[in-house]
């Protein structure tokens, strides 16, 4: 008798993966077109980031032009644009960015549809990568890093197991993350390794029911 195969999960390019977590309301809806999740609109999490980017862009004299890689549906951005001397808005979902565009003005502000795995990124001096990376592959993720060394800052925020954990599990990329793995994201450790100058954690704050914590690093790049 033979025995069957179990199914695997098969890779489904990024873009359609990420189309399908809007149109499908995946990470629920608030009753808007597009919603980014909890992770964008929980006061518990988004103030304190707020607060602490804010504090870093208004340390400079001269304003900083800040790239924004997965922007998603800008509850966060909007509260930042005015700190900066451009931002520069990204994500992979066309529709979403049509749609950011249109919702969303301010002189110093441009949206782009970029796949940042794939396609080269803006320029600037500080780079916003926030629970992006954690819905990424390996494979997805060494391409974003190599490209990281062209901003002389990175904010990376990243979703983690609130104990020791094994870094870098790799999974398929989409609306799932490294967490059911007991794994997360940490880009200067195999098989990333990042190089920077210095690194600080901003923030870290523990979620409810042990579900691990959302850390925010700076990164100065060398």
């Amino acid at each position: 008798m033979i025995k069957k195969e179990k199914n695997k999960k098969q890779t489904w390019p990024t873009k359609m993966a990420m189309e399908q977590v809007y149109n499908l309301n995946l990470w629920g809806n608030n009753n808007t077109v597009f919603y980014s999740g909890d992770g964008s609109h929980n006061p518990e999490i988004v103030n304190p980031y707020i607060e602490v980017v804010t504090s870093f862009l208004k340390s400079f004299k001269n304003s900083l032009i800040v790239c924004d890689l997965g922007c998603g549906d800008f509850n966060i951005g909007k509260q930042l644009v005015e700190y900066t001397k451009s931002y520069i808005a990204v994500d992979i979902v066309p529709s979403l960015i049509t749609y950011n565009k249109e919702t969303f003005k301010a002189e110093n502000l441009e949206f782009n549809c970029l796949d940042i795995a794939v396609d080269n990124l803006p320029s600037g001096d500080c780079v916003l990568i926030r629970q992006v990376l954690q819905h990424l592959s390996n494979a997805e993720v060494k391409n974003v890093a190599s490209k990281l060394s062209n901003f002389k800052y990175v904010i990376l925020t990243e979703h983690l197991p609130s104990s020791n954990f094994e870094p870098n599990k790799d999974i398929i990329s989409g609306q799932g993350i490294r967490l059911k793995k007991q794994s997360g994201v940490d880009l200067l450790v195999p098989p990333f390794n990042f190089r920077v100058k210095a690194e600080k954690q901003l923030l870290s704050i523990p979620l409810k029911n042990n579900k691990g914590i959302i850390a925010t690093s700076l990164y100065e790049v060398f």
